[in-house]
């Protein structure tokens, strides 16, 4: 029996998770090199004030039942 054959993988089953492991790797890779690039150094400023005000605006409810 292939060694290929003992765990009920073909060659052509290795190629492929051989190539999406590749493929999910270059994704990440990719991924955190733009993280590290553009995201990194940003930050937030929230205001509780500016947030309280927010949610405690009212809005118009148009097209509501009246």
């Amino acid at each position: 029996m292939k060694p290929a054959m003992v765990f009920g993988m073909t060659p052509a089953d290795r190629r492929l998770l051989r190539q999406l492991i590749i493929a999910v790797l270059i994704k990440i890779i990719v991924l955190t090199a733009l993280w590290w690039l553009f995201v990194r150094d940003e930050r937030v400023n929230v205001d509780g004030d500016g947030v309280a005000d927010r949610f405690n605006s009212t809005t118009s409810s148009q097209g509501a039942a009246k």
